[in-house]
């Protein structure tokens, strides 16, 4: 006879419980993700003991709480205790509704409701509650979020959070009170919670959107602003964020109390003896006797004496500043104390990451092996060795603790993109139908060598090179390049046809320092020549030969080849034409370009740029309109059209340059991390002439800097500031695979 015991939730029946009974055989009904060997772990309950109703309450408590069931019920028959059970379905989907693919991402990072596991009611409401904390720390109130579930089949389902994001909460007033001393514009680099701005939705414009996130650190940096101006008894409040629900707009609102203003009393350095020059290296802090007290001055300073420790083997060592404050004459005495730790050697150096370029090519840039004493400099500088060679998108290199005095480095590469490839279809009316083509690869094979192809073709010509470069012959210091070309350059006043060869040999001296020497043997044709040109150079030759050699010196100290954010690259050359050939003239080119990030100071990723270049001719015989000086370009002057930008003769024909100059000021800024896009402004100015700089442009614009799957492209749209007539403008330009 088959009778049936109701538990946990109510009253247990049995008719004849009277008589004590005793378990022949337990069993399991309705398992599946469950084993009934580890479901019978879980309960106490065995043949051969009495069947006690108290027991089986508990064990039907015991196997509730494992939150696998929906529902449990017991039968006994015969002895037999049957315990049925009915699981919770698996979850087979799990989707965000009504929210954008970036936030997913972050939301599937933390939620606890994932792709096969079992339902469970009670962590669905709690994920609901994460996912409107999450919308408050962003700044979005009132979010509204329900539960749809849709059963799959009998064991499975998919759950589907319908997310209708709240309102932004905008900032409308930043009230800093008690602040006398320093104003809101000296607080607004830094914080993160920041008053709206007149058409706050521009870019560059503060939207005055609420951050949660950073609401409670904005107080700490407002303090860190005070301490950088040396206010160190300043006394900053948390934040009062009051919020009108009516319009969603809210006032941000500190109590500061600022103190007094410190001075720097006296530095000492706290060492054990003979490890340092104590009074030089205080000679080089930026803190000095008499200045004012300033936090990342301070902070600068204990890094600068800690990389400097690093740099003598101590790679574990510790410098702590401590500030003694005199608060009656509103001085301080700064104490940098030193724990050097042991000297340390590095064990092994491991490279990962590196699915296509060869480990020996990643090598030959690290400045640290096996047995050598650690460096820090060493360190940081072949990091940026290893991203100047344009191979990598990013290189990380890690210290792995060995023991007390040995440690491993990790050299973490993420290879780029380092081929491209493209082309082109035209028509023109003499030329016909023009097609172009050019392949491109920095890291043939992994191999460090670069190689290119470009070809050109129309109904009357043949353009087209082939280039390679090896920069390090047999992993030596030298390099050795070389090209065969034929190019067809078609000029506003003339024609040029070139087809010729060049080869170079270089050697690297030290880390940043490059020289080069080129052999070029070059023979141009000009045609198609304006007759007022023909007319201003009566002794213009059809056809000349250009042997020449150019020495070169190049130095480069930059983090990153495409995209640096700080360093110096600077070059120049001197070409000697008249090695044979009927061409004679001297021409010197000389480029320079400074990098400056501002991320490590104002906590966003801004880069400065400088750029500058000075070309020079001297005519000692035959000097053809080709190789004189021309401005104008995505390279040169922004806005003007490439190569228009030379004096002129009397018949408005352009008869180029023998002396140039241009700079340009550029600013950098990120526009979506995601896909690596960037966006720019900038400034150039070019001045060029015959003997002295008569003709001076200038340019402003803006441009949008992309590291695509192709390579680097570069969109810009630029416009004239100064313009005289007949001048050929460009508002509109791009161009591929060069650095930004």
């Amino acid at each position: 006879m088959k009778k049936v015991l109701l538990s946990f939730a109510c009253t247990i029946t049995l008719a004849d419980l009277s008589a004590a009974k005793t378990i022949e055989a337990v069993k399991f009904n309705g398992l599946v993700y469950l084993s009934p060997e580890t479901a019978a772990d879980m309960i106490d309950l065995h043949p051969g003991q009495e069947m006690n109703i108290d027991k089986i309450d508990e064990a039907v408590r015991i196997l509730f709480r494992q939150q696998y069931f929906e529902d449990i019920w017991i039968e006994e028959d015969n002895g037999t205790l049957i315990i049925n059970v009915k699981e919770k379905p698996i979850i087979a989907k799990v989707d965000f509704l009504g929210i954008g693919e970036n936030d997913k991402d972050s939301i599937n990072s933390f939620t606890n409701v994932k792709k096969g596991e079992i339902y469970d009611q009670a962590k669905i409401e709690f994920a609901k509650e994460q996912l409107k904390k999450f919308y408050e720390l962003k700044g979005f109130f009132d979010t509204v979020i329900d539960v749809e579930t849709n059963r799959l089949n009998e064991k499975s389902l998919e759950v589907n959070f319908l997310i209708n994001r709240g309102e932004n909460i905008i900032i409308k007033d930043v009230k800093i009170y008690g602040s006398n001393e320093l104003k809101y514009k000296d607080f607004e680099p830094y914080i993160a919670n920041k008053e709206r701005e007149f058409m706050g939705w521009m870019w560059s414009r503060n939207d005055g959107k609420v951050n949660l996130f950073e609401l409670e650190a904005d107080s700490a940096k407002i303090r860190d602003t005070y301490y950088k101006y040396g206010y160190l008894d300043a006394n900053v409040s948390s934040p009062y964020l009051r919020v009108f629900f009516d319009n969603y707009n809210a006032k941000l609102e500190y109590k500061v109390d600022e103190g007094e203003k410190y001075k720097i009393a006296g530095t000492s350095i706290d060492i054990p003896q003979g490890f340092i020059d104590v009074d030089k290296v205080q000679k080089s802090f930026t803190l000095k006797e008499r200045d004012t007290f300033n936090v990342i001055k301070l902070r600068q300073d204990a890094k600068y004496l800690e990389d400097m420790i690093a740099d003598m083997g101590y790679a574990h060592v510790k410098v702590y500043p401590d500030v003694k404050k005199d608060e009656q004459n509103h001085t301080v005495d700064l104490i940098y104390t030193v724990i050097p730790g042991n000297k340390v050697y590095i064990r092994d150096v491991r490279i990962m990451g590196n699915s296509m370029t060869i480990d020996r090519v990643i090598r030959r840039d690290i400045f640290l092996a096996p047995r050598d004493l650690y460096n820090r400099t060493d360190l940081a500088e072949s990091r940026n060795a290893l991203r100047r060679t344009s191979y990598f998108e990013d290189v990380i290199i890690k210290e792995e603790k060995v023991s007390v005095d040995e440690i491993d480095l990790i050299v973490e590469v993420k290879e780029r993109q380092t081929g491209s490839i493209g082309g082109g279809i035209g028509y023109g009316s003499s030329d016909g139908f023009l097609i172009n083509a050019y392949v491109s690869e920095t890291n043939v094979f992994g191999s460090g060598v670069s190689a290119s192809v470009n070809v050109e073709r129309s109904n009357k010509e043949l353009s087209g090179s082939l280039s390679a470069t090896n920069p390090r012959i047999f992993d030596s210091l030298y390099s050795l390049g070389g090209s065969i070309y034929r190019r067809d350059y078609d000029y506003y006043d003339y024609d040029e046809l070139s087809t010729g060869f060049y080869a170079s040999l270089g050697r690297k001296f030290g880390r940043y320092i490059s020289i080069n020497t080129r052999y070029t043997y070059e023979q141009s044709e000009l045609s198609d020549l304006t007759e007022s040109l023909k007319y201003d150079k009566s002794g213009l030759l059809e056809k000349s030969i250009k042997s020449s050699l150019t020495p070169s010196i190049s130095f480069n100290n930059t983090d990153d080849y495409y995209l640096p954010r700080r360093g110096i690259a600077a070059s120049t050359s001197l070409e000697f034409a008249g090695v044979g050939g009927d061409q004679k003239f001297l021409k010197s080119i000389t480029k320079f370009a400074t990098f400056y990030g501002l991320e490590d100071y104002i906590g966003y990723d801004l880069i400065l740029r400088y750029k500058a270049q000075f070309g020079w001719i001297q005519e000692n015989g035959y000097l053809p309109y080709n190789e004189k000086l021309y401005l104008g370009g995505v390279s040169s002057i922004r806005g003007f059209e490439s190569n228009s930008i030379a004096p002129k003769n009397s018949n408005n024909s352009l008869i180029g340059g023998k002396i140039s100059f241009l700079n340009s000021v550029e600013v950098s800024f990120p526009l979506v991390d995601r896909i690596k896009m960037r966006g720019s402004a900038f400034f150039d100015y070019g001045m060029i002439g015959e003997d002295s700089f008569d003709e001076k442009r200038a340019s402003a614009g803006i441009g949008i800097e992309w590291m695509s799957p192709m390579g680097p492209i570069q969109f810009v749209f630029a416009r004239p500031l100064t313009r005289k007539d007949g001048d050929r403008t460009s508002n509109f330009e791009f161009t591929m695979g060069r650095q930004f």
